[in-house]
């Protein structure tokens, strides 16, 4: 017993040792040498604020990754681990990038993280309202009015123009969608996931990534964004591309009919989503919840034009997210 206990002990000594030289790496690469002050855990205080990582407090759970709540300091934190080889490179990404963006408000804000184990342990600030996915599927119980939906639209897109503009080398998620959103007590949304993420050098317009080298960029309904497709180069019009669908995913609902047939053939039904009626496409919860005026029409149309606009095959042919930004906070000002 003893043995062991020394022996897991210099495992946690090397861990540490290894993974903090990686995270040094990383944080000076991300973020052009400056140092950002980054917390350490160690293993055991983790096991202690979740309970010895309770299967009762795990609450999302999407492989690799699995997010656990936990209690530390009188607060409520989310620990995000996983246990492949393969994600240990990418925990690396996602704590380094999550430390250089934590400032804006609609980003969840990292915490601190542990060394000790094979991968590294993220801890981030808690949101205890799920994913934006979890709410759109549950909004037959508790519904996500559009009010809500528009607003929460918005914030992730000012979130992503920050990543594009405020650094002098933009910052490319390349996994937007509504399960790398979560929602907090107060309704406000928070962009996550960056485990994917790239850096556009300075100079550059897009970043070239080998099939070979990673997996494809895929889009959230099933279809290989088609500029990645065609040329394996990244950039910011990428996020635009997987924005477009998201907001599409937050007008529609996931039940709606039209969700199903876009995973079948998007082509297909992007044609379809542009001629039908406007409320035929718009997800019904939200048209059996609403107090509608003209106001609120106007508001659906325009976010459907917003959205195809986004999901241009023709990356030139996207507005930018500062532009997509500018244009929901128009169409939030509609008359109602």
């Amino acid at each position: 017993m003893l043995r062991k206990q020394r022996e897991r002990k210099r495992e946690r000594e090397r861990a540490f040792i290894e993974n903090g030289g990686r995270v040094l790496e990383k944080l000076v690469s991300i973020c052009n040498g400056k140092p950002i002050p980054i917390r350490t855990f160690s293993f055991a205080e983790l096991s202690k604020t979740t309970n010895n990582f309770d299967p009762q407090l795990v609450i999302r759970e999407v492989w690799p990754y699995q997010w656990c709540k936990g209690y530390l300091e009188g607060r409520t934190i989310f620990i995000k681990k996983a246990e492949d080889v393969d994600s240990k490179e990418k925990l690396f990404t996602d704590l380094a990038i999550s430390a250089k963006v934590s400032a804006h408000k609609n980003v969840l804000k990292l915490v601190g993280c542990c060394l000790e184990t094979r991968n590294v342990i993220l801890v981030y600030e808690f949101a205890g309202k799920g994913t934006l996915r979890d709410l759109i599927v549950a909004s037959n119980k508790e519904p996500l009015t559009w009010e809500s939906r528009l607003r929460m639209a918005r914030e992730i897109a000012h979130a992503i123009s920050y990543l594009h503009t405020a650094f002098s080398r933009p910052i490319i998620h390349t996994d937007i969608g509504l399960h790398n959103i979560f929602i907090d007590c107060h309704g406000v949304p928070k962009l996550t996931g960056f485990s994917k993420s790239l850096i556009i050098p300075e100079g550059e317009t897009h970043v070239r990534v080998d099939g070979h080298e990673r997996e494809c960029f895929w889009h959230p309904m099933r279809e290989p964004c088609p500029y990645y497709r065609e040329t394996r180069c990244i950039t910011e019009k990428s996020d635009v591309y997987f924005f477009g669908a998201t907001v599409l995913k937050i007008l529609t609902g996931l039940s709606h009919h039209f969700y199903y047939r876009a995973i079948d053939n998007l082509k297909e039904a992007l044609i379809e989503f542009r001629n039908c009626a406007i409320n035929s496409v718009v997800d019904p919860v939200i048209m059996a919840g609403e107090l509608r005026g003209a106001g609120v029409d106007q508001q659906f149309q325009a976010v459907r034009d917003l959205a195809l606009r986004c999901l241009k095959e023709d990356p030139m042919e996207r507005p930018t997210m500062v532009d997509a930004t500018k244009e929901l906070r128009r169409i939030e000002k509609f008359i109602l």
